[in-house]
């Protein structure tokens, strides 16, 4: 299973970012989609999730101007980020969290996007 990400880049403070993610490969079941972010020298944060039935749910810090959304069922995310603030400059990561079915059994795994870096510049 690969997840690629894509979209970040430099914003001035105000501004909007779409970022999206694919997953590809593997017999992997969606549950739930996620995007994080890391800015330097800072733990890794959940900033929004969403479910195989739709739910979402964001960090306080981005609710109202941060939207994730999903197409192709659950293999097409995106964060659409709007009115960007400098504090939002992170490397975001996208994470898909599911069910791994082998030939015998199955498993709970999670995966991995590579990270795109969204800069916001005031």
């Amino acid at each position: 299973v690969q997840l690629q990400a894509s979209g970040g880049g430099l914003v001035q403070a105000g501004g909007s970012l779409r970022l999206s993610c694919t997953v590809s490969g593997g017999d992997f079941s969606i549950n739930a989609m996620s995007w994080y972010r890391q800015a330097p020298g800072n733990q890794r944060d959940l900033v929004a999730t969403i479910t195989s039935s739709g739910m979402t749910n964001y960090m306080a810090s981005v609710k109202g101007r941060f939207t994730i959304s999903r197409d192709n069922g659950m293999n097409l995310v995106s964060l659409q980020m709007n009115s960007l603030k400098p504090e939002d400059t992170a490397v975001y990561y996208c994470n898909a969290r599911g069910i791994q079915r082998h030939s015998d059994y199955a498993e709970s795994k999670q995966y991995w996007g590579q990270g795109t870096l969204v800069t916001v510049s005031s």
